[in-house]
């Protein structure tokens, strides 16, 4: 997505969530410094990073990525992935605290996306594993940012505001439609999702201070979730790719 187009998309965020675009950028200056501090990669060594992963996958030439959302449905679709798919041919992408999920079941996503409000020490230990991060700046997670962003490795910084130094904006607003707009500007022809229900309902994947497995959404989280099926709906209508949703 062009930063032009985005920057509609953007607006019409800020306006309706009453967000600060001062926040957003203050946020986006802390984690840049970071990754001057601690090292990130640029988004073209991300992607010769990326090819490398294909080279050794049977199908890489398809372009097959697999984004998994933290929703109500992840653990079932991850068994029909397990029986149905070959996750070996695909690149996985986990947002946020989908990464707990696939953990539990002894899978490790090539690539985390990530605004570090998931289980920090399942993050920390799928980088550990290998995962790529890509962490992203935002008016609400600049104590988070402060607390852990050095902590990562093998990192691409990016921000819903305005790119600049270490930082890009690949669109996208959830860590779950990030993913997705992450999969386009990689290359992706077909992409799996699971664990996207974009419904009213929340996991403890995604809220890990919530008591139960699955709750009801806030109004915010349930607004934010309805923005992410608008913007992968975009991407399926604007985008040379096959999107699947084993939720729908």
């Amino acid at each position: 997505m062009k930063f032009e187009t985005w920057n509609k998309w953007y607006n019409r965020i800020l306006n309706d969530f009453n967000f600060s675009k001062d926040d957003d950028e203050k946020s986006a200056r802390y984690l840049n410094e970071s990754l001057e501090d601690t090292g990130a990669y640029s988004f073209d060594e991300f992607l010769d990073y990326v090819n490398s992963l294909n080279n050794h996958k049977e199908l890489n030439q398809n372009q097959l990525f697999v984004v998994f959302g933290a929703g109500p449905s992840l653990k079932e679709n991850i068994k029909c992935i397990q029986e149905e798919f070959d996750i070996e041919n695909y690149i996985s992408i986990a947002a946020d605290g989908a990464t707990t999920a696939l953990l539990e079941e002894d899978l490790v996503p090539d690539i985390v996306v990530t605004d570090l409000d998931g289980k920090l020490e399942d993050l920390l230990s799928a980088n550990e594993k290998g995962s790529f991060f890509v962490l992203h700046a935002h008016g609400n997670n600049l104590e988070e940012i402060n607390k852990y962003a050095r902590r990562f490795k093998k990192v691409l910084g990016t921000t819903q505001s305005f790119p600049h130094g270490n930082l890009y904006n690949l669109g996208g607003f959830t860590d779950g439609d990030r993913a997705v707009f992450l999969a386009i500007e990689l290359g992706a022809k077909k992409i799996i999702l699971a664990g996207m229900d974009f419904g009213d309902m929340t996991t403890s994947y995604s809220r890990p201070n919530i008591t139960s497995k699955i709750a009801k959404a806030d109004e915010i989280k349930q607004k934010k979730l309805k923005y992410a099926e608008k913007l992968i709906d975009w991407i399926s209508n604007n985008e040379n790719a096959e999107i699947i949703n084993l939720s729908s």
